[in-house]
């Protein structure tokens, strides 16, 4: 593991999983554990799991100028946010690229709390509140744990009233296990699930309780990557590993627009003083590929960074792929052409192993009508 600059209270508890605590976003984070990936997948989908994602930056901005900070930097048109909601939205930087992407937590009349990932997204928020009435404070004491699965509400229900009632991207504050805690109906996993904010002294004992009063449903410790499997059934994009700086162009360089990801729904509707703005809606109708899904006909996942081919044409690149034992479906993320991106178009991908056919597939894969996340009761 390469030196991480932020700790996780959680890491003796990794280590004794089987993971070796690879780097990510400056703190070392479970990739893996001892145990199948594919058992954890199946956890996730039909029962619940535990993960450890206090890698994901936690911002908060505090000021009367925080909300105008935040509607400038971000796609979202914050002032539609009430305190208790939260909204998952896009940072774009001049050129109208797509730089980071988070969920914007709002906690008060003048306080919100900014959670992303390894983009610049951090940057861009500093730069945005450098003269503003504004206070900026990275929370490095504050963990992430995620309860995810269709059970993930039936074991809070026992120690926390009210959650059944708790909606999609919605958050409360109260305890859990005496500890206070904010709990957030969102996650990264297509499922109905929980994100759990604690403080580093709560997070061990959190973490051991859930897993240890959890037990009963089936509830276990996930490792980060069982999150791929995840994604591409839910189509959920992970920066950079979708993108252009994992994938460069040939004659230019990296940046992404939002019409290219497929994620213009995170720009609200009429919005235009954002950062890009401009050049966000010039650069509409000029995509150089799509985001789009693969079906793979193989018994296996299809390479990561595998060429996909059109005949003897190179029309793109897989991102992201998975078998699921569920489904026994082989399924992939990819970099298309715009014109191959077309539900049914057929390619072929070239594995390190050997090529094999696919059909082109809008995504997601799973619960397109994102019934699942969004239940009640």
């Amino acid at each position: 593991m390469t030196s991480s600059w932020r700790l996780s209270a959680l890491a003796d508890r990794h280590r004794a999983l089987g993971s070796a605590l690879e780097d990510w976003n400056g703190m070392g984070t479970a990739w893996t554990y001892a145990t199948d990936l594919q058992a954890a997948h199946v956890a996730i989908r039909t029962r619940a799991g535990l993960m450890d994602v206090s890698g994901l930056k936690k911002v908060h901005l505090v000021g009367p100028h925080a909300t105008a900070v935040l509607d400038y930097i971000t796609t979202r048109d914050v002032r539609k946010i009430t305190p208790g909601r939260s909204a998952y939205a896009c940072m774009l930087n001049d050129a109208g690229k797509f730089i980071d992407d988070g969920i914007l937590y709002r906690t008060g009349p003048n306080a919100w709390m900014v959670v992303h990932g390894s983009g610049a997204g951090h940057e861009a928020l500093v730069a945005a509140s450098q003269g503003r009435n504004v206070a900026m404070l990275f929370d490095d004491d504050l963990h992430d744990l995620s309860l995810q699965g269709p059970l993930a509400v039936e074991f809070l229900s026992r120690h926390v009233p009210g959650i059944r009632d708790l909606k999609y991207f919605n958050h409360i504050q109260t305890t859990l296990f005496g500890a206070p805690v904010m709990i957030s109906r969102t996650g990264y996993t297509g499922e109905r699930g929980y994100e759990i904010f604690c403080r580093t002294a709560d997070a061990p004992m959190i973490w051991d309780t859930v897993l240890e009063q959890g037990a009963d449903l089936g509830i276990e410790a996930c490792a980060f990557t069982a999150l791929d499997l995840l994604r591409v059934e839910s189509s959920l994009l992970f920066y950079p590993y979708d993108n252009s700086e994992m994938y460069p162009f040939e004659t230019e360089g990296p940046g992404d627009t939002l019409w290219e990801l497929g994620l213009t729904f995170t720009v609200s509707p009429g919005k235009t003083g954002f950062r890009g703005a401009p050049e966000h809606y010039r650069l509409k109708g000029q995509e150089r590929f799509k985001i789009f899904g693969l079906l793979v006909e193989s018994e296996s996942a299809a390479d990561n960074g595998a060429e996909i081919f059109e005949g003897d044409r190179r029309v793109g690149v897989v991102t992201c792929a998975m078998i699921s034992t569920l489904t026994g479906k082989s399924m992939a993320i990819a970099r298309l052409a715009t014109d191959v991106a077309v539900s049914g178009t057929r390619v072929s991908i070239r594995n390190a192993s050997g090529t094999v056919a696919a059909t082109a597939q809008p995504l997601p894969f799973d619960d397109p009508t994102k019934s699942k996340r969004t239940a009640v009761g």
